[in-house]
């Protein structure tokens, strides 16, 4: 055959390109001759067992320091400690300069205290480290008066001054002060119940110091001392989407329901009356923990595993097992 001829083909088959069959077989007996294996053909994917899942939108939220500064954004956070963190990131601050963050308001505003929900439309305000004050106190009666709380990161502050009480006459003690040391005992790292453990075991008659440091103030905020009135404190706006802020685990995304609301005031009245401690957050998971048992043991087997390490009295434990059962039946 001439250069530049076409082959026909038969002509192909005889010049060596061969049919797929004998192709096969030829490569099955150079396999068995000990020629280079082949590898066998892939089997074919499955197909999806559905529609694909598609993730939720990353949830944004806008912050500022209290006491001013320019708006940042921040996401990915799944509890108060990483909450804290995007925060100083935003405006090259340490985590540990925050002390407490607000929703919708710079003020120091109790009733807007972040606790474990945030709404998904709620504006960030962070309270940071101002000024460092000593403090002597001398017990009068056997309370002080104060109710704690903490920031979630390791700082316990005061979240209600009782009016009349031996705090109330100190005037330079505010709402919304960290309490940083007892005596010069350092109780950062310390929960609020332990906090409000060590100052009720304070003597009476014995002179102890108290070591505070306020959140740092705008000019229209110096001097101010706010009081947190007792029969909204911890209300949600009611059917919104919150993101739910866990300690353990990842936050996740619910909606507030008229149950949940109450139930937790009056859980969280509860935990001031018995320990001097209100808490948005603990009061919640206690509610959760309770809503859907049919008798007190099994509550009380349930909160155990979650918060054993409370120690809750008996009488306390009663009491919120009533005051949820009254809540589902509408009893207030």
């Amino acid at each position: 055959m001439q250069k530049g001829e076409a082959m026909s083909p038969q002509d192909s088959r005889a010049a060596g390109a061969e049919a797929p069959e004998e192709q096969k077989a030829q490569n099955q007996g150079r396999n068995q001759g000990g020629g280079e294996p082949t590898a066998p053909p892939l089997p074919p994917s499955p197909p999806p067992p559905g529609p694909p899942e598609y993730p939720r939108p990353r949830l944004i939220f806008h912050t500022q320091l209290a006491h001013g500064s320019p708006t940042g954004r921040i996401h990915g956070f799944t509890n108060v400690k990483e909450l804290y963190g995007k925060i100083a990131e935003v405006f090259n601050i340490s985590p540990s300069e925050i002390l407490f963050c607000t929703l919708n308001s710079h003020k120091v505003d109790m009733q807007k205290l972040l606790g474990g929900q945030i709404g998904l439309e709620d504006f960030i305000f962070a309270h940071v480290r101002g000024e460092t004050k000593e403090v002597e106190v001398t017990k009068t009666e056997d309370a002080l008066g104060l109710t704690i709380t903490d920031n979630g990161a390791g700082y316990a502050f005061i979240k209600r001054i009782k009016e009349g009480s031996t705090i109330d006459q100190l005037k330079t003690v505010c709402v919304g002060d960290h309490i940083e040391a007892i005596n010069d005992q350092s109780i950062v790292g310390c929960r609020h119940y332990e906090v409000a453990k060590m100052l009720k075991e304070q003597p009476r008659g014995i002179p102890f110091t108290l070591r505070l440091v306020g959140p740092k103030k705008a000019f229209d905020m110096i001097g101010m001392r706010t009081r947190a009135p007792k029969s909204t404190e911890g209300k949600m706006a009611n059917g919104r989407e919150t993101l739910r802020l866990r300690s353990k685990g990842t936050a996740t995304v619910q909606e507030v329901n008229e149950f949940d609301e109450q139930a937790t005031r009056r859980v969280d009245d509860l935990l001031e009356s018995y320990m001097g401690i209100r808490d948005v957050e603990l009061a919640t998971t206690i509610v959760e923990a309770g809503k859907d048992k049919k008798n007190p043991d099994d509550f009380a087997e349930a909160l155990d595993s979650v918060l054993g390490d409370f120690a809750f009295p008996d009488v306390f434990l009663f009491d919120v097992w009533g005051a949820i059962g009254e809540t589902k039946t509408g009893r207030m």
